[in-house]
């Protein structure tokens, strides 16, 4: 039977309204609504060949069982005040596509156990320091931000939504925690982000917050302390005298200049006049969007680890593609960011894998 929910989550995925979709259909608005209402269970063989080609979605998306949606409530939207209905609702649907793949891969392999913790209780700096001790991290810096949260049990994928607004997003569905990252941005960014929104998992469990309490800026805190642990900062980057010293440091924890400079602020080591003269320093560079001596982007190794077990026995992105009923932009734009895919070498396993990340 026809579904008209996929027909919503495809239409939001493409960014396109009810009448914009209408109308590159050639359809009435009116057919769409009820068709989207499931008023019409049972449309005509050339509607829905319209629609497929107007959403270059494949016709059998739409004969699929519900999906569950990923509610806004649910999710850290850090900038929410600046996204744009679509945007918002383009992303969310991203997130019940990636549902639905994670369920595909999890049927055929036996993914990293979570090992997060509920910190919601916690200082965001306490919090920090717990979940680096609980991982027996001590005070090192983080030498790959993707591939250590992969092997704890978080789930990564990306937002090849190639605009700033969306920096990226997490949430809990079940037991299973998901961190969105958007490709977009600089590497560092991208680290920072990933950090941020580990701080709204562990802080924030399942979106439950006191009213009173600022998210954004706890996780920020969060991710700051997690990523720069203080005294390894204070013992390897001292008092600061340029901007310079920034620059070249900050490659060992693999943040961002800004970011660098802030973290260096609250641990004492710049003084309150001096710090706001570097914020205009780096302004006036353009550091805020050009990051200097970037560092080379993180990619998956879990989705590396899954590709290549699935390579083996032959299996592609667009086998994956085919057996979900979506498009293959879909699958890249969930995790074509993320790995690069090498040619297949096709094997018999005939097992369920167990793959294991050694952080």
């Amino acid at each position: 039977m026809f579904n008209g929910s996929r027909l919503t989550l495809a239409r939001k995925r493409r960014q396109l309204t009810k009448k914009e979709l209408a109308e590159k259909a050639r359809l009435t608005a009116l057919t769409l609504t009820r068709l989207e209402a499931g008023e019409t269970p049972e449309p005509g063989g050339d509607t829905v060949r319209s629609l497929a080609q107007a959403l270059n979605y494949p016709a059998e998306f739409f004969y699929l069982c519900d999906s569950e949606a990923l509610n806004s409530e649910a999710v850290s939207f850090r900038s929410l005040s600046s996204l744009t209905a679509r945007q918002r609702d383009a992303a969310l649907a991203a997130g019940d596509l990636a549902f639905e793949l994670h369920a595909w891969v999890a049927d055929r392999f036996e993914l990293p156990a979570v090992q997060l913790l509920d910190l919601r209780d916690e200082d965001p700096i306490a919090a920090a320091g717990a979940l680096r001790s609980h991982w027996g991290m001590g005070a090192k810096p983080i030498g790959h931000m993707v591939k250590l949260l992969e092997s704890k049990g978080v789930r990564i994928f990306s937002l090849a939504e190639q605009h700033k607004h969306v920096d990226a997003f997490s949430c809990w569905r079940g037991d299973v925690p998901y961190i969105f990252l958007n490709t977009f941005k600089s590497a560092e960014r991208s680290r920072f982000d990933a950090a941020h929104e580990l701080g709204h998992l562990v802080l924030h469990v399942h979106g439950t917050t006191n009213g009173s309490r600022n998210v954004e800026t706890e996780a920020d805190r969060f991710a700051s302390a997690f990523l720069i642990n203080r005294g390894d900062l204070i013992s390897h980057l001292g008092r600061v005298n340029s901007l310079a010293q920034l620059v070249s440091a900050k490659s060992r924890w693999g943040v961002s200049v800004a970011a660098l400079a802030r973290a260096a602020f609250d641990s004492g080591l710049i003084s309150d006049w001096y710090y706001r003269d570097l914020c205009k320093q780096m302004s006036s560079l353009g550091y805020r969007t050009a990051e200097p001596q970037g560092l080379e982007r993180e990619k998956s190794v879990l989705w590396k680890m899954l590709f290549d077990e699935l390579w083996k026995d032959g299996i592609t992105k667009d086998r994956i593609a085919a057996e979900l009923h979506v498009p293959l932009d879909e699958i890249e734009s969930l995790v074509g960011e993320l790995v690069t895919q090498p040619p297949p070498t096709p094997t018999s396993s005939g097992k369920r894998p167990m793959l294991k990340i050694v952080s």
